[in-house]
């Protein structure tokens, strides 16, 4: 990487960060223009780094996505078991999400509130996350986990039953009725059971009186 591409990527990072301070004391997206003027620069400068008003809105969900991205990368890149990988997958994300609210509640609101009106902009990221842990369930399958289901459909059970600890919207309104403990829990239960097999809680029947 060239000195200039390390300033270039300097700049473009102050920039996103002065847009992400703006969003959290006004309560909504800015402008380029808002940015320019709360870091000082030029009008045209912030427009040579990002051409269109959507370049930093993109940059901004990039920027919030770099960690949890660099999470998950790391947890695949590990020697763990698969049991062991799924819990870190899940819950390293969740303890930094819990950090972002609890640092600022507000702030966070706002950003999950953003993300609901700009959800096409988040959809890369949500299926870089469903790969990985796609990648995930194969490995465990290979170690005799999940018997029986296609990795999509285990995908599908897998993302519902965990939900409340990767929708931020969730921690949000769960908060202190979340934990580290209970997720492994959640996550040692789909190890002992989740499978294809049908365990008869449908049932053939309707309710009847007992």
């Amino acid at each position: 990487m060239t000195g200039n591409e390390t300033a270039d990527g300097a700049e473009k990072r102050r920039f996103v960060e002065v847009a992400r301070r703006l969003i959290a004391e006004r309560g909504d997206l800015v402008s380029r223009a808002a940015v320019a003027t709360g870091a000082s620069v030029s009008r045209a400068r912030i427009e040579a780094v990002f051409p269109a008003e959507a370049d930093l809105l993109d940059a901004i969900v990039e920027q919030w996505f770099d960690e949890p991205v660099a999470i998950m990368e790391e947890v695949l890149a590990s020697d763990l078991p698969a049991n062991r990988k799924m819990y870190e997958f899940f819950a390293r994300r969740f303890v930094l999400n819990r950090q972002r609210y609890r640092a600022d509640p507000a702030a966070f609101k706002v950003y999950c509130d953003l993300g609901t009106a700009h959800f096409d902009r988040l959809e890369s990221y949500i299926d870089l996350g469903d790969h990985y842990l796609c990648e995930l369930i194969a490995q465990a399958q290979a170690e005799g986990a999940f018997e029986g289901l296609a990795i999509g459909e285990a995908l599908s059970l897998i993302n519902q039953m965990v939900a409340a600890y990767t929708l931020s919207d969730l921690i949000v309104f769960l908060d202190d009725k979340l934990s580290e403990e209970k997720l492994g829990r959640i996550v040692d239960t789909l190890f002992a059971g989740l499978s294809a097999r049908d365990g008869g809680a449908r049932g053939v029947t309707g309710l009847r009186a007992a």
